[in-house]
Parts: structure tokens; C-alpha cells; sequence
């Protein structure tokens, strides 16, 4: 029987799967920030902004955060090829792809059921990208491949052979698409010319309408404005005639043909009448839905239908499609008050992915912060989000950014459009270190930074258990259920002392003891689990790796070999060769007491 098949993509190492081990995070209250008092009642606190490694930080947040997040926002490294220019093709691809699909498991799983992932990426890895989603979120879950103009066709790039390329895009994909939530998001556009009739007497009924050109319309209201005011039109006459046609959409028309198949039986009688009675306007009602109005065989088309409200003014409104091509700011390098050649994206475009995938007090992640645009507009936006960055910018850019939205003192970006006054704040944390470290001898012993309450909930976490120490028992320090609980202790354990451990949780609990070592048999009593660490912790993860990122492009290109060095040298011993081990000393994770 042949082995069934599916339709994938493989690369070098896609095998190789990180053993990442569940750090916890640790605030530094320096770093966190709020405002100093609450400018609304739904200012948002609990933001965290951590700076580490992604990978390990979203590892840190699976348990907690595991289907909560509403939208995630990627803005990953584009893999140009000037990061790879000592390494073939073949580790390129494959070494970013690896990256990535690690990160996007991970992200897979912190995604609400109804939630959207939106990658951003440019045309280097586009395709390879595309298909390793694919693989992740299921091709039906694919929602739209958006195209956004970041650029103009001037400057070096124009000199380049080949056509300019001015374009990235965005990938965006549904966790379950029965499921996704989605707002239909408009943005501003010109007036649309084909609406060229005026109903001059609109308050009189439908079948009485006389319908006269929309310029004799304009004409008459410009004669009724004094001589300032029109001084002041004619300076952009277009803009005026806009403007004149949004105030009175409901009046301004288009005619369009329409078949008899396309309306419902009752429309269709009028829409019948009207070829006989060519001057007359008919009126077909629907329940639910806009009346059908039919003059002359035709449907009569209300500009209203394109009018939509964007950043409080009225406006002649489209649809978000697939091509975003206005939202090209050329006051990028300001907004935030930080700069970032490069890789600063647009708070606009930003703006547009949460208003499609978000609602407000949703929660937001962008693991690959940069700049910290991501958090700059959730939190304009009054939703709660999550920011993840290894880079010193962490510091230098997204901290002081972040601090001046809180603080008010942000004027660029959306904070007009918003109408954003400051408030709220966020934690900042670290990632732990390692738990286990390996000692001068060899062995892995507890990280000596751990606190005991680091301790306990670092075990917590690497257990599955919800860290939540209670004041009432001393055992009681994370719980699985309501039954279920877990005690942390760096001691050894004696029979007396588990038998009375045993009465004190009752029949009906059940508790995971994790200590250094215990003296009784582990099944003697039946409401305790007894676990040594590190015996049953030690192959679960890697530990004491605290670093996950792409970081080829900073590593030197391997040397030549010498001929001396390609001679191999009888004196020198062999590296596989056995050494002599250093006598272990006894520690947490020692193994000299016995169970």
C-alpha cells in the first residue's frame, strides 16, 4: 500500500523542529508606563510590550493567551538577498522558511476562532510564503493577497532593469473562515461623474419627479452665494461641486439598465410600466431592502448608496478592495516622533487592517513590533494589544513612542482621525531566563537568578498548570481544574511528610508534587502525582537558548581550510574521544537521594 501523499512544501531542515522551552515573563516597572489619570472609562492597562526572542516570547504566551487574539499583524524580515551573500540559495530559503513556520504555528494557536493573521511581505518570498500558510491555516482559510503601493516610481529603484517595483503586500488569512469576523471598511474617492441628474422637486411624490442636469443644479445654487464665496469656489471648482453633490446624495442620480430577470415579480410589473409611461418615475417596495425606482425601462441609481462617513466627514466612499494604493504617506518618517529607515509602515494602513479584522477592547499581537506602529494605533483605536521586539529599538524607539500616545502628546499618524486624547498604558516584560543551566561540571541545575516564586511558576508553566498561589494552603500553587493542583518545593520529602500532605488534600483533590527528591513509594498515596525534577522535565524542551532570531547576515562567510589544517595531525586527539567527568556536586537537581 503507497504511502498517501499530500501536496506540500519542503526545504532543507523543515523536520527540525525547535524544542522551545515555556519561559515566564518578568515586568520592569521602570519601563511600564500609564497615564497619570484615566481620560475615559474604557482607557485600556493591561497592554504588554516584552522585549526577547518571538519565538520564545510567543512560546511564553501560549498558555495564557492561547485562542484569544483577534487579529495578529506580521510585518516579518523581507529576506532580501544582501542577508544571505555568503550562503547558497538553497540555506537562504530554507533558513528563512524555518524561521517562519515555527513563528506561525505559534501563531496559529494564540488566534481566536474568529480571528484574522495578516502578514505583511514583499515579492522575495511572496510566493514560497503563500503556500507555507497554506499548509498551516488550511488554502480555504485564505482570505485575500492585498496589494499596497508603499512607493513612487522615482529615485534609484526607477534605474533598476526590469519594471519598478513599488509594492508589498499583505497576506491575510481567516482561522476558520465559517467563523471569521470581517467589517467592510470604505475609503475616500472622487466623485463618480456618471451621476449627472438632479430630481428638482424631491419632496413631491416619486411618480411627479421632474429630473434636470446636476450642473443646471449646481449652477443655481452658485448663483445664490455672495461674491467671497464664490471667489473662494472657483479656486477649486471641482472640490465645490463634490462637496454640493455629498450634501444632497439623495437627490443626485444615475439611470442604469435593468433586465426583467434581475428584479422580483412585483418590481417587474413596474419596471414594465415605466417602458410605457417613459416620463413617469415607478416605485417598487421591498421589505428589508431600498425600494426599486424605475423611469423609462431603466433603475434609477441614488448617489447616496456611495456616500459613507470617514474620520467624521461625509464623503463619496468605495469599498476596501484587494489594491491599496491610498494610504502612501510622505510624512511617514515623522509619525510616532521616531525614525526608522525602511521599515517604518504608514499608521493608516495599520488602521485599515484593524477596522476590517477588529472591533473595539479586541486584542491585537504584532510579534515583529519594529517600530512599534502596531500598538501605537490599537491603542488609538481603543483596542488592547500585544507587542514582541529583540531589537534595542525595544528602547530606543517603541518605549518613548508608546509613552507619547499614552501621554497625549502624539499629534501625528491617526490621532486626528481618532480624535485621540492619551490615556490607558501598558506592562513591560522581559522574557525569563532559562530555568536550567549547565554547571561547570556538566550538569543542569536550577538558573541561580530564580527567585523561589520564579521558581514556582516557571514549574507552573513547564507543568501546564495555571500559576495562582493561594494564601489559605501552602501547597496550592497552580491549579489545573478545580481539583487539580500543583505544589512546587526544593525539598526532600519525607514518608511522614507526604502522609500528612495526603490528609490535608482530601479524597477529593488530587495534587502534582514537584521536589528534589521524596523517601516513600510514589504510588503509597493515591490523591499525589510524585515528580523529581529535573528527571521528568529534562528532554522536554532546550534549554539555557535564548536567542531563535534570523541572524545569517551577521555571521562571517566560513574560511578557507590551511593545507596544514587539511592534513590531519596524528597528535591531535580525537573529538569524539571520551573525557574524564568531574565529580557532580549535589544541587536542587541532584540525584543523590533516593526515592
Amino acid at each position: 500500500m503507497s504511502r498517501k501523499q499530500k501536496l506540500e512544501l519542503t526545504w532543507i531542515g523543515k523536520d527540525e523542529r525547535p524544542r522551545l522551552e515555556p519561559r515566564i515573563l518578568l515586568e520592569d516597572p521602570a519601563l511600564s508606563h500609564h497615564a497619570c489619570h484615566r481620560v475615559s472609562e474604557t482607557d485600556r492597562f493591561d497592554n504588554l510590550l516584552i522585549h526577547g526572542d518571538n519565538l520564545l516570547a510567543l512560546k511564553a504566551l501560549e498558555q495564557d493567551f492561547r485562542g484569544r487574539v483577534q487579529c495578529i499583524y506580521i510585518d516579518p524580515p523581507f529576506n532580501t538577498q544582501q542577508d544571505f551573500k555568503h550562503y547558497p540559495d538553497g540555506l537562504e530559503h530554507s533558513t528563512w522558511l524555518s524561521m517562519m513556520e515555527a513563528r506561525v504555528k505559534l501563531l496559529h494557536s494564540l488566534l481566536h476562532p474568529s480571528g484574522t493573521l495578516c502578514v505583511h511581505i514583499d515579492d522575495n518570498e511572496l510566493a514560497y510564503l503563500t503556500v507555507l500558510v497554506d499548509e498551516i491555516f488550511g488554502r480555504a482559510n485564505r482570505v485575500a493577497i492585498c496589494t499596497f503601493k508603499q512607493s513612487s516610481v522615482s529615485g534609484p529603484k526607477a534605474r533598476n532593469p526590469g519594471p519598478v517595483s513599488v509594492a508589498s503586500y499583505l497576506l491575510m488569512y481567516a482561522k476558520a473562515k465559517p467563523l471569521w469576523k470581517f467589517s467592510r471598511t470604505y475609503r475616500a474617492t472622487s466623485r463618480d461623474s456618471r451621476y449627472s441628474k438632479w430630481i428638482a422637486n424631491f419632496d413631491a411624490p416619486a411618480s411627479q419627479w421632474v429630473l434636470q442636469n446636476l450642473s443646471d443644479a449646481f449652477g443655481e445654487w452658485l448663483e445664490l452665494q455672495s461674491d467671497a464665496s464664490k471667489r473662494r469656489i472657483a479656486k477649486n471648482m471641482e472640490r465645490a461641486l463634490h462637496d454640493f453633490v455629498v450634501r444632497n446624495a439623495e437627490r443626485v442620480v444615475r439611470t442604469a439598465r435593468v433586465a426583467d430577470k434581475d428584479v422580483n415579480e412585483s418590481a417587474r410589473e413596474k419596471l414594465q410600466a415605466s417602458r410605457r409611461s417613459a416620463s413617469q418615475v415607478f416605485v417598487a417596495r421591498r421589505e428589508g431592502l431600498p425600494d426599486y425606482y424605475f423611469l423609462n425601462g431603466e433603475q434609477l441609481i441614488f448617489y447616496s448608496a456611495k456616500v459613507r462617513e470617514i474620520d467624521g466627514r461625509a464623503t463619496t466612499a468605495e469599498a476596501v478592495s484587494t489594491l491599496w494604493d491610498d494610504l502612501l504617506s510622505n510624512n511617514i518618517h515623522n509619525e510616532g516622533g521616531v525614525a526608522f529607515p525602511d521599515g517604518k509602515k504608514p499608521e493608516a494602513l495599520l488602521r485599515r487592517v484593524l477596522d476590517m479584522t477588529t472591533a473595539d477592547g479586541d486584542l491585537v499581537l504584532d510579534s515583529f513590533a519594529g517600530s512599534g506602529t502596531t500598538g501605537a494605533v490599537a491603542h488609538k483605536m481603543g483596542r488592547r494589544w500585544i507587542m514582541v521586539e529583540l531589537g534595542e529599538h525595544c528602547h530606543t524607539h517603541i518605549v518613548p513612542r508608546l509613552r507619547k500616545v499614552i501621554d497625549g502628546q502624539d499629534p501625528s499618524g491617526i490621532t486626528a482621525a481618532t480624535v485621540w486624547k492619551g490615556g490607558g498604558g501598558f506592562r513591560y516584560y522581559r522574557l525569563a531566563p532559562s530555568l536550567l543551566r549547565e554547571d561547570s561540571f556538566g550538569n543542569m541545575v536550577i538558573n541561580p537568578e530564580y527567585r523561589p516564586e520564579m521558581l514556582v511558576e516557571a514549574v507552573c508553566k513547564l507543568m501546564g498548570y495555571t500559576y495562582a498561589p493561594s494564601d489559605s494552603h501552602y501547597w496550592q500553587h497552580g491549579h489545573a481544574s478545580e481539583t487539580d493542583f500543583l505544589y512546587v518545593t526544593t525539598a526532600s520529602l519525607t514518608h511522614a511528610q507526604l502522609r500528612a500532605l495526603s490528609e490535608d488534600i482530601g479524597e477529593d483533590r488530587t495534587l502534582l508534587v514537584c521536589c528534589k527528591a521524596f523517601r516513600a513509594n510514589a504510588d503509597a498515596f493515591p490523591n499525589l502525582t510524585l515528580q523529581k525534577i529535573p528527571q521528568t522535565v529534562l528532554d522536554r524542551c532546550e534549554w539555557d537558548r535564548d536567542d531563535y532570531s534570523l541572524r545569517i547576515a551577521n555571521l562571517p562567510p566560513a574560511p578557507e581550510p590551511t593545507e596544514a589544517e587539511a592534513e590531519p595531525n596524528p597528535r591531535t586527539p580525537m573529538r569524539g574521544r571520551k573525557r574524564t567527568q568531574p565529580v557532580a556536586t549535589d544541587d536542587l537537581f541532584g540525584q543523590g537521594d533516593e526515592a
